[in-house]
């Protein structure tokens, strides 16, 4: 998720892959070894998916896709539907449901931007949804029904201690209550939280120290992680096994631009070396407002499985 939607996620084994990676051999360590169904976002099709969700999620089969991590609709719930409901068409077009997103406050634009355009040149209409800091228990059973793996809050505010302080106390809630209901909570970046609050700390830092490592987990957005100075691997190193899932996407040279993955300037291969030290066990390809959607996913795909996966 997105330079627009910012504005608004000790075995012996886990020593030695270490090892490999500490003395620049990760790639040749994990050579083969890791093959992951390939999962996409279901934002990427933010402006589209409502008018046609079977036939949407027909076409993300039919070009290689296995999974997905569903997201906000414009028509409320799940794309207009029930969980189960949506569950069933998303196993009949013979993907797996893994993740769902939710937001973590009732939406607000940040102070001195404005609504991101849609490709038509037009604001874009946010509806009404759901927030974790006044539905979670709503959110998360619900969730719970449709029998994903993951709930993941997309974003929260942390644009002031105060905010970032009222942010962690929700999220640690929203993990305690997922844990319950037979979920694992995790949390996606954009690039803000690792901006240093004025005065105060890098949110992210805080995010990371003051949550519960084992109630909430990491999804690691790569390019708003990168956008934000950081190196993901170093962040693997760093804090091992918390980033279950990541958002993969590629960003130009001015890291201004969101590309499909393989086509702008993001290094992705020490990144995916490095997956069992990040405990990663699903990525999402992710566009944020593509023109062309499918011509995004297919891409990416096809650069993936040449290169990153297996």
């Amino acid at each position: 998720m997105n330079l627009n939607r910012r504005k608004f996620l000790k075995s012996t084994g886990a020593v030695v892959l270490s090892s490999a990676v500490l003395s620049g051999n990760a790639a040749s360590f994990l050579n083969g070894m890791i093959k992951h169904p390939v999962g996409v976002q279901l934002f990427t099709f933010f402006n589209t998916i409502d008018d046609d969700v079977k036939g949407t999620l027909d076409k993300i089969a039919a070009a290689g896709y296995k999974e997905i991590e569903s997201a906000f609709s414009k028509k409320g719930g799940y794309y207009g539907m029930k969980p189960k409901a949506f569950k069933s068409m998303v196993n009949a077009a013979g993907l797996s449901w893994q993740s769902h997103h939710v937001l973590g406050a009732p939406f607000k634009l940040p102070k001195g931007t404005k609504m991101p355009t849609m490709p038509d040149g037009k604001p874009m209409v946010i509806p009404p949804m759901l927030n974790l800091k006044e539905n979670m228990q709503q959110l998360v059973d619900e969730a719970a029904e449709g029998g994903v793996n993951y709930l993941v809050c997309a974003n929260a505010p942390t644009d002031t201690t105060e905010d970032l302080k009222t942010s962690i106390d929700i999220l640690n809630k929203t993990g305690e209550a997922a844990h319950k209901a037979g979920l694992q909570f995790a949390y996606h970046n954009h690039d803000m939280e690792f901006n240093r609050i004025e005065g105060g700390p890098v949110p992210y830092d805080l995010l990371l120290s003051e949550t519960d490592p084992k109630m909430v987990k990491m999804e690691l957005d790569l390019a708003w992680a990168v956008k934000g100075g950081k190196d993901p691997v170093e962040m693997f190193k760093q804090h091992p096994g918390r980033f279950p899932l990541w958002h993969v996407k590629d960003l130009d040279a001015s890291r201004e631009e969101i590309l499909p993955v393989g086509s702008g300037t993001i290094d992705f291969k020490p990144i995916f070396a490095a997956a069992k030290i990040s405990g990663m066990q699903h990525f999402f390809v992710e566009h944020d407002m593509p023109k062309d959607a499918f011509a995004s996913i297919n891409s990416s795909i096809k650069f993936i499985n040449k290169n990153l996966n297996g």
